[in-house]
């Protein structure tokens, strides 16, 4: 019997009418094995997986393989994005086993959860040195039975290897200026000058590195660490990886130019994307910044936002082609016959040398990815590209999955707030501060304890682990500063000593699951980025910011030594944890404490909020106002509004003028959000 029916994951959903009989990740279902005396078989994805499907279309939904599968094991479907420390801990042993990992995974366990064989896509056929996937089941279901003792010896090792793993922490402070420096020579080694970004194909946006060489060039003004993140901003904007008709990145580039992008696309990219250009135009005035920014911002909202208020998780990369074949890219890749179908052909002759579409195509059958290989301001442009964009509308959508995902919210309700705040588009804080409510409303219990995810407004079964928090209260802060509403840092701070109670270990360590958690093998801890901040150092921002706004020590003792481990990491491996090296620079600039009193959304507060200072934190509100602790005993000067900046401890002189408070955070009092 398949037991995925009634779950909030999409994914999961989506395998609810195999013939395999699937179990959710459960103690019942490692109780079914116990009974049964058959290994468990774990199979791990999320739903805008590509090879994800094509393994279930080809292999789950086989009703031989299934029957087989039903027989000798006991198959458990797990969701990544809703089970992020289940992923983590089996995903740790498929890399030290095999040197490298992906999704789909597949695992195979005792009963006791210990893990023994490993792989991710296995083909229905053996083909390129892959045995097909029956044979892996049949030479796993062989050992089972005939080799046991070695299975349990195998299991147990590996057990053993992961716990013995020690993390090094640090432990002796936070990093400092040479640190910072040894990571921006680090990152400059790995730089493509040519194409921008880090590394080789495939290239994946490098959002919170980008955000630190934005943070640096800020707090030091080096010149080289501003040079790169704005040249790998506009080729990323310039590529096929952005969605030139509707706005959006897809989730990374199959090349090193950015050319054809996996066309799936993400909220957390998206989210993440979406702040770096708002924070590259504060920083430079660069109309590219603002004018993708804004686009990143509303493709969140017109594609991703969900009737309850939040942002559902993922578009998927496949959809119907014009032969009804579910084929990736199909929704966004155009032929020079489709673009003289839709604009004729002067028009089309244009839109083919303005978007790089050519008679070979740069992706597949003679179709091209849209790009901006040439000048982009052409007034033309703006009516081809309403008229690709309706006609594309009319072409079957890739699939949504609807879940919402708590710390990816989180980074969306900071990049939402941020742009609409720059920018003088309040509905885009508005849409900000609805899904905000939503997490408030379903994710967060009586206590303060997150959930992982909810779907049509129900909450998930599944605990928050500490990305959740981190980012949640990240978001919090950021529309905080942007509303003046106070109740949004109060909400931030009641997450964040859930961090401090149930997340820290000795020594500043963070732990991905709290420790009251589901006991799994291993008790993941990973301080490194992935495709979003670790949680480890989204905690250490958020309790920084929160340690500005309130001066609590226990929250800023325990940024710091959560630290550590970017002392540690930063200098050697800068592009895997980029966060942790954007919050470093805050907590070397202060961060700063900016108190107006005086208006929100006034000419002294949107000033504050346009300060690059590195993690500046801002309140603003009543004189006086019990909004927020910095504006204690802070009066306006003479009936005007007025503005406090203080670092380390040392204030500057109140003022009432824009450009003085500008030049206090550096920024330009004079930028028009809507210039």
């Amino acid at each position: 019997m398949n037991r995925l029916a009634g779950v909030t994951s999409p994914y999961l959903l989506q395998h609810a009418d195999n013939p395999v009989d699937w179990w959710p990740w459960s103690p019942e279902a490692f109780e079914e094995a116990r009974r049964r005396n058959v290994p468990v078989l774990l199979s791990v994805g999320y739903s805008s997986c590509h090879w994800c499907h094509v393994m279930a279309h080809e292999s789950f939904e086989d009703e031989d393989t299934a029957s087989y599968m039903n027989e000798h094991f006991v198959s458990v479907k797990v969701d990544r994005e809703e089970r992020p420390d289940v992923d983590a801990v089996y995903m740790e042993a498929v890399q030290a086993a095999t040197g490298q990992g992906g999704w789909p995974m597949t695992v195979f366990l005792t009963a006791d959860a210990e893990p023994f064989y490993f792989g991710t896509y296995f083909p229905p056929e053996s083909r390129h040195g892959m045995p097909s996937f029956r044979q892996v089941l049949e030479g796993v279901a062989g050992a089972w039975t005939g080799r046991r003792d070695e299975v349990g010896e195998v299991a147990g090792r590996i057990v053993r290897d992961l716990s013995e793993r020690s993390l090094a922490h640090g432990g002796d402070g936070p990093p400092g200026e040479a640190e910072s420096a040894q990571a921006l020579l680090g990152l400059t080694r790995e730089y493509d000058e040519k194409r921008g970004g880090f590394g080789g194909a495939p290239k994946f946006p490098p959002s919170m590195a980008l955000e630190f060489l934005l943070r640096h060039h800020a707090r030091t003004g080096a010149d080289g660490a501003l040079q790169m993140a704005a040249h790998t901003c506009e080729a990323m904007a310039r590529g096929g990886i952005y969605d030139q008709l509707g706005g959006g990145f897809a989730r990374y580039s199959v090349d090193r130019e950015w050319v054809v992008p996996h066309f799936e696309k993400m909220l957390y990219d998206n989210a993440l994307l979406c702040r770096v250009y708002a924070h590259l135009w504060r920083s430079t005035g660069s109309e590219l910044a603002r004018r993708v920014a804004l686009e990143t911002a509303d493709f969140m909202v017109r594609e991703l936002r969900t009737p309850e208020g939040g942002f559902a998780s993922a578009l998927d990369a496949d959809s119907e082609d014009a032969d009804g074949r579910h084929v990736e890219g199909a929704y966004y890749v155009w032929t020079p016959a489709q673009l003289r179908e839709v604009l004729g052909e002067d028009d089309a002759a244009f839109a083919a040398e303005y978007f790089g579409v050519t008679g070979e195509g740069t992706f597949e059958e003679g179709s091209s990815v849209l790009q901006l290989p040439g000048e982009h301001d052409d007034p033309r442009a703006a009516g081809v590209r309403e008229r690709l964009l309706a006609a594309r509308g009319a072409r079957p959508r890739p699939g949504r999955d609807d879940k919402v995902v708590a710390a990816w919210n989180g980074l969306a309700i900071a990049a939402l707030a941020e742009t609409g705040a720059y920018f003088d588009r309040p509905d885009l804080v508005e849409r900000a501060t609805e899904a905000a409510d939503l997490l408030v409303r379903v994710h967060m219990g009586p206590v303060a304890r997150l959930v992982r995810t909810s779907k049509d407004g129900r909450a998930g079964e599944h605990a928050g682990v500490l990305e959740d928090y981190g980012d949640v209260a990240e978001g919090f802060l950021a529309l905080a500063a942007v509303t003046g509403e106070g109740a949004w840092l109060e909400f931030a701070g009641f997450l964040l000593d859930i961090v401090l109670q149930h997340f820290t270990g000795e020594g500043g360590q963070l732990y991905d699951t709290a420790d009251d958690a589901e006991q799994l093998i291993r008790r993941p801890q990973d301080p490194t980025d992935s495709a979003t901040p670790a949680g480890w150092t989204a905690a250490a921002g958020a309790l920084l910011s929160y340690a500005a706004h309130t001066g609590s020590e226990p929250h800023r003792t325990a940024a710091e030594g959560a630290l550590g481990v970017v002392k540690a990491l930063g200098p050697r491996a800068p592009r895997f944890i980029g966060w942790g090296l954007a919050v470093a620079e805050a907590l070397l600039d202060g961060p700063r404490e900016v108190a107006v009193a005086g208006p929100v959304g006034g000419e002294l507060h949107r000033t504050a909020l346009l300060g690059r200072a590195p993690g500046a934190v801002v309140a603003a509100g009543e004189a006086g106002g019990a909004e927020f602790p910095l504006l204690a005993d802070r009066p306006m000067t003479d009936g005007a509004p007025t503005a406090y900046v203080c670092r380390h401890f040392v204030c500057d002189a109140p003022t009432t003028d824009p450009q003085a408070l500008a030049d206090a955070l550096g920024a330009p009092a004079d930028r028009e959000g809507a210039s």
